[in-house]
This record gives structure tokens, C-alpha cells and sequence, in this order.
């Protein structure tokens, strides 16, 4: 009886890098849309929404994020054009490019929680509503939407550091490459007989020169 050895499988080395990279595309590709998305939409929401004393009566306000601090949306702009940008740079300027993308995400995380409690922008209201300058917003309340700016910022920042992790194993705008990242070997042009017509017919098809002029 005659025993078979298995022989394991060899495994491409290149396999486990390439994987990665697709992953790390794909998920940093669907945070940075969609935390840029969930930002801009958070901050065109109220945040926040008191009374102010007209007359002697309540007068109602409302603020909205833009109302209250621009810095949530400007970033997400910014983050979304450095996510784009990532793939028309490479090695230093693409570090540099997914550094700046994280410090976005990071940035619109801050200013989102910061504007969570801010009151400033009703208190603006409140003193032009009243005709006081030094009047100021009454009961007071805020929405859960500066924290869905948050949570948009924090996507943002998650897509950064991919990109800063990953981004080396990324395919760029420019050049061939392959799946892996490789560049691709050019194409050693095949010889051509002259004195047969099926060769320089395939010649010219390939779009190459058969008089090799």
C-alpha cells in the first residue's frame, strides 16, 4: 500500500498585503463619504432652541448648526477633498494628504461637541429679538445633533487613519498597476517576419510598426 504525502499549498506572499489594501480601501472609501455626508447633514439641523422675553411674552428661538459654529462643515469639505486626493499622490504626499484628512475628522469631532453646549448663537438672537443687547436666551435646550456631527467627524477621523495605515498598499490615479500594486511588466514586442503577410497583418493590429522604422 502505497502512502501519498500532502504537499501544503504555496501561498502567494504578496496575497495577504493586497487583501489588506482592498479592505482598508473599500472601508475608508465608505467612512469618509458617509462621515463627510452625516456632517454636512448634521449641520444644517437645530442644535439648539430656547425663549427669549419680547414684550413681556416668550418669543421662541431656534439655531442651527451653522448658526452656531461653521468649522463642523468647513471640515468635512476639507475632509472629503483629502480623501479624494489620497489617490492622486503617493508615498510622502499621500502621508501628507492622509494626515491631513485625519486632523479633519479630528477637528469636526472638537467643534461639533464644542457646539453641543454653546449658547452664544441664541443669545445673539435673543438681543436682536428683545432690542437689548444684553439680553440672553431662556430656557435653553440642544438636540443630539451636534453629536451626529460628532459621530460624522469621527468617521472622517477613522478613514484617516486607514489611509495612514494602509494608504502605501493603495492604487494611485496615475500609472499601470495591478491589484497588488505592482506595476505592470510592459510587453516585449514579438519578432515579425517580413516575408510572411499573417505577421505583419498581426503587427499592424497590435498597432506596432512591422518595418520596425
Amino acid at each position: 500500500m502505497e502512502y501519498v504525502t500532502a504537499v501544503p499549498h504555496p501561498r502567494n506572499p504578496a496575497a495577504g498585503p493586497a487583501r489588506s489594501g482592498r479592505r482598508s480601501l473599500a472601508a475608508a472609501l465608505l467612512c469618509g463619504a458617509l462621515g463627510a455626508a452625516v456632517a454636512l447633514l448634521a449641520t444644517r439641523q437645530e442644535w439648539s432652541e430656547g425663549t427669549a422675553t419680547v414684550a413681556g411674552g416668550a418669543f421662541p428661538l431656534t439655531a442651527k448648526g451653522s448658526d452656531v459654529t461653521g468649522v463642523p462643515a468647513a471640515l468635512a469639505i476639507v475632509g472629503l477633498a483629502a480623501l479624494v486626493a489620497v489617490f492622486a499622490v503617493r508615498r510622502a504626499g499621500r502621508f501628507a494628504v492622509a494626515t491631513l484628512l485625519t486632523l479633519s475628522g479630528a477637528g469636526t469631532v472638537a467643534a461639533a461637541l464644542a457646539g453641543a453646549s454653546d449658547s452664544s448663537a441664541l443669545d445673539d438672537k435673543a438681543a436682536e429679538a428683545a432690542g437689548d443687547t444684553s439680553a440672553t436666551v431662556d430656557a435653553l435646550t440642544h438636540t443630539a445633533w451636534p453629536y451626529v456631527a460628532a459621530v460624522g467627524g469621527a468617521l472622517l477621523l477613522l478613514a484617516g487613519l486607514l489611509a495612514l495605515r494602509y494608504g502605501r498598499l493603495w492604487p494611485a490615479m496615475s500609472g499601470r498597476y495591478e491589484r497588488d500594486g505592482t506595476p505592470r511588466p510592459r510587453r516585449k514586442p514579438q519578432t515579425v517576419d517580413p516575408d510572411r503577410p499573417e505577421d505583419l497583418w498581426k503587427a499592424l493590429d497590435r498597432g506596432e510598426d512591422p518595418t520596425g522604422a
